[in-house]
């Protein structure tokens, strides 16, 4: 079932989840880790009956983790891993009884990987709360939108993909390399609150040299700028400018036939509505894909703005094969590439509980122990999620 990849070899326990811990452990798994995702027995996630893509790759086994002889299995399975990812609020696994001491007394090279909205610790710790609540928090809900109306969340890829998935993967990666060293594993404590922070350094940096107005929509690269900002063609669609350099302006201006002299003052605020008018007025005269072809082969930063389901029909992300076509259905390709080891994405994802008698025999369960296991409702299989 597993594909080639960097991570091949690598062994994956994944608590099921919502959001950032399922992401992590595709990310994983699109790089070859063998990720063997517990679903809980009897339970129905959202997309029951069709695919979650975020569970490709995996293999699935069902564990009831409120019975004793579940959470002993579950504890078994990690004794054989490298790493064990878990999304819930601080303190559920600990109750469980398959929290990072129980664990890691099991297997001292285990990396266990958290991710939460607010972090293990801190006021808000036990609070509930989603994508758009943690990067408010942070900092960076507020630099979405105009500076007229309320932020406008960016769906939740700042905080559970980026910010929370992202983070999880890069610690979970940094602590299996110090464990290479020291032969310890470690918590990696990955919070979407400072993660989204984290994603912001670059807005501080240029806060501390007094280059950022901490007005929403005030500042070059929210759209302020004439220059690097979005506008409405005549099909109502829109295209993406962003020549923001001195190069890359000049690429623009030849081919919209700018006045120069007009533009010398470009990088004023001051200047920027005005400029502003004249280039939706110009955007406005052509369609989107007119735009397209105009600018194709220019210096100008200039592209059109696709929805999920054009991106994967676009020539460029055809030939990068940036989407693939699995089981029927398009969706997002595993990325970064490789030169050596290559990725793939095996199949479909996996029936809950399809790999459950695969799984504990590699554990050392025999047949007749997994079959009571299954009778006492300790585990379960894919008959049982049918």
């Amino acid at each position: 079932m597993r594909p080639s990849g960097p991570l091949s070899g690598l062994h994956v326990v994944e608590l099921a989840g919502l959001g950032p811990a399922p992401f992590a452990a595709m990310v994983l798994a699109d790089m070859g880790a063998d990720v063997v995702r517990v679903e809980r027995v009897g339970y129905r996630h959202e997309f029951e009956p069709e695919p979650d893509f975020l569970c490709r790759g995996r293999r699935s086994i069902a564990v009831n983790l409120k019975h004793p002889d579940g959470v002993a299995a579950l504890l078994r399975l990690a004794e054989r891993s490298d790493v064990l990812l878990e999304g819930f609020r601080p303190g559920v696994t600990e109750r469980l009884g398959v929290g990072p001491d129980e664990c890691l007394a099991r297997n001292q090279r285990l990396v266990y990987g958290r991710v939460t909205g607010w972090g293990q610790d801190g006021s808000y710790a036990q609070a509930p709360g989603h994508d758009i609540n943690y990067i408010a928090l942070a900092g960076a809900l507020h630099l979405f939108g105009y500076p007229d109306r309320p932020p406008l969340p960016p769906t939740n890829l700042v905080g559970d993909m980026g910010g929370g998935g992202l983070l999880l993967v890069a610690g979970v990666m940094a602590a299996l390399w110090e464990c290479g060293r020291s032969g310890k594993g470690q918590v990696v404590d990955a919070a979407m609150v400072d993660g989204a922070a984290l994603m912001m350094t670059m807005i501080y940096s240029r806060m501390a040299a007094g280059m950022w107005d901490d007005r929403r929509g005030a500042n070059d690269m929210q759209g302020a700028a004439p220059f690097y900002t979005v506008y409405e063609t005549a099909d109502h669609q829109y295209v993406s400018v962003a020549a923001a350099e001195q190069v890359f302006f000049d690429a623009l201006a030849e081919v919209l036939g700018l006045d120069a002299d007009a533009w010398s003052d470009r990088l004023d605020p001051a200047s920027w509505p005005a400029h502003r008018t004249e280039l939706a007025a110009i955007f406005s005269t052509r369609t989107r894909d007119d735009w397209r072809a105009v600018f194709e082969g220019t210096q100008a930063c200039v592209a059109p703005v696709l929805s999920p389901a054009e991106a994967p029909d676009h020539p460029h992300n055809k030939y990068r094969q940036t989407f693939t076509e699995v089981g029927g259905v398009m969706q997002p390709a595993p990325a970064p590439r490789f030169s050596r080891t290559s990725t793939a994405i095996p199949g479909v994802p996996p029936v809950k509980g399809r790999h459950t008698r695969e799984v504990l025999a590699e554990c050392g369960y025999s047949p007749a122990e997994t079959d009571r296991l299954i009778t006492d409702g300790a585990v379960g299989t894919a008959d049982d999620h049918s």
